[in-house]
């Protein structure tokens, strides 16, 4: 049943009901803005794709062993529209999930999921601490050394990328410059001065 249209305020009240750890609601506001940054630049729903960014994760605290397929339950419970729940579940694809990105708004999330913590980590190994002052070339070096960020799984961006038909040096750039936007909110916004 498909009975509401969510909000942002909607689905950050939802994101706080089944996240409470800091770092997973950080990582929630991080997908968002990269998610509408993408939106922007791609002449898409703005709103649509940050509220999936920003719900991608809800069912991760609390059910970790049933990732995506719980989310889809929750929402659908709540009357959540069929295609907010599909681009959620898509996002595990090939991990938890059987659901293929199709649309492009599928392969965008599926694609800077994973790449929001690499830019995150990279950021906070910076004198700065703050992503304000931080290129491509940085993440693209800490890329290269596997034990650094070692949960980041780096094919799954490749994969994501070759998806969106876009070079991963690009989609890192626009990742990062998403990021930046709630640089204060997700804190990597550190001692650098807006450049």
């Amino acid at each position: 049943m498909e009975n509401i249209i969510p909000t942002r305020e909607t689905a950050m009240d939802l994101l706080k009901e089944y996240n409470k750890e800091e770092s997973h609601i950080r990582h929630a506001l991080s997908v968002e803005a990269v998610m509408v940054h993408f939106a922007e630049l791609l002449g898409e729903d703005k709103e649509k794709w940050g509220i999936i960014g920003l719900i991608h994760d809800l069912d991760y605290e609390k059910y970790p062993d049933e990732h995506c397929t719980k989310t889809g339950e929750i929402l659908e419970e709540r009357g959540w529209p069929k295609d907010y729940i599909r681009a959620i579940m898509s996002h595990g694809w090939g991990i938890c999930s059987d659901i293929e990105p199709i649309e492009r708004m599928e392969k965008v999330l599926y694609t800077i999921d994973e790449l929001t913590g690499l830019v995150a980590a990279t950021a906070l190994m910076r004198p700065s601490k703050s992503i304000l002052d931080m290129g491509a070339k940085s993440v693209k070096k800490k890329w290269k050394q596997k034990s650094f960020a070692a949960g980041v799984d780096r094919s799954l961006i490749k994969k994501g990328a070759d998806m969106l038909g876009m070079d991963v040096g690009k989609i890192i750039e626009e990742t990062i410059m998403g990021m930046r936007k709630v640089a204060e909110e997700i804190g990597l916004a550190g001692q650098a001065a807006d450049e």
